[in-house]
């Protein structure tokens, strides 16, 4: 998102819903030929851990009501027309996303990380602060909503009290929902109505929560939400520890071919496309010893490179049935952090 207009941008969404589909786009390059390029992610992965305090190079908040403890960032609502929000001024082209969070609490009050692209593209995490029980999962493609089906509710254990891992993983074959390290959600590239469906295109990480179950939203969301938001029952916090993300198509920007949409595409600056297409792709575990900062400066090409190295690992975890622990999730990413670092002293 281009600096000029961002505090304005901001400022407009801070009161929009971040669960359902996009309907709006600063400029949509389905639409408009002349986007502005999007800055890209240049390094290989990211992380950082809030409780050590926020890190403004890289996010844009929406509000004050956003706060850095020992236990990580919390975004509070106490009173309506809040909707504090975080939005990456990086995207990523396919790769990674773990958050390690809790929920908020509240009815009517939802906790949202979203993935989305200029084009309208998105894929969500969704939790309602009236069911404690399950998180949501869901996505669009081209800001498609004639349909209101894509979103399937996942069972766990306590969302709002117990910090848990939530990760995507996302190639140009398949987008996987994985907690603590299990996979609970499969989305192929030909279930996405062949494709025209499917999230292919580069995306901003946007975490932050709002009242769905305000008085002032239509019946039709306050319904979705669980109910009317009662603040006199609040303040509502989610707090979010940390974020590792993984970016496949580290460059300067990318920027878009034509007006398909499609992620072939899609031109890569100072950099290459890395799809993982027909790969065994995996992803690494946020977790709370997370170091803040950026690393690793990588552009190799081609399915299934450095980020592979774990795979067997992972999908052996997720098969075995119980969630993770957190302390396990720590060393899958060290494994996956190491791997990077060996491809890096081989490169040319």
């Amino acid at each position: 998102m281009r600096p000029k207009i961002l505090s304005l941008v901001l400022a407009l969404s801070a009161a929009a819903p971040l669960s359902f589909a996009q309907t709006y786009s600063e400029c949509n390059p389905l639409e408009n030929t002349n986007c502005p390029s999007d800055t890209a992610l240049s390094s290989n992965s990211y992380t950082h851990d809030f409780r050590s305090g926020a890190d403004k190079s890289t996010w844009s908040e929406t509000s004050e009501a956003i706060t850095y403890t020992s236990a990580g960032a919390q975004f509070t609502i106490s009173e309506s027309g809040q909707a504090p929000t975080i939005e990456s001024s990086w995207y990523i082209f396919f790769g990674s996303v773990s958050v390690v969070l809790k929920a908020a609490p509240g009815v009517g009050i939802v906790s949202s990380v979203v993935l989305e692209s200029d084009d309208l593209d998105e894929i969500d995490w969704e939790w309602l602060g009236g069911a404690n029980q399950e998180v949501e999962s869901n996505y669009f493609g081209k800001g498609n909503t004639t349909a209101y089906d894509r979103a399937i509710y996942l069972p766990m254990e306590d969302t709002r009290d117990t910090f848990h891992n939530y990760t995507v993983l996302w190639t140009s074959d398949f987008v996987e929902w994985i907690i603590d390290g299990s996979v609970v959600r499969t989305l192929n590239y030909a279930d996405a109505v062949n494709g025209k469906n499917f999230p292919q295109t580069p995306m901003r990480l946007k975490i932050g929560t709002w009242a769905g179950g305000d008085s002032n939203n239509d019946a039709g969301t306050i319904g979705w939400a669980g109910g009317h938001t009662d603040y006199t029952q609040g303040p509502f916090t989610m707090t979010l520890e940390s974020v590792s993300v993984v970016n496949y198509s580290p460059a300067d920007s990318y920027s878009y071919g034509d007006t398909t949409g499609a992620w072939r595409s899609i031109a890569v600056s100072g950099g290459t496309v890395n799809s993982n297409e027909g790969g065994y792709a995996s992803a690494p575990s946020s977790s709370s010893s997370s170091s803040s900062g950026s690393s690793g400066t990588g552009t190799t090409t081609g399915s299934g490179m450095w980020w592979t190295a774990s795979a067997a690992a992972v999908r052996a975890s997720s098969a075995a049935g119980p969630a993770l622990s957190r302390a396990t999730s720590v060393a899958k990413a060290a494994v996956v952090a190491l791997a990077a670092a060996l491809v890096l002293l081989v490169s040319p």
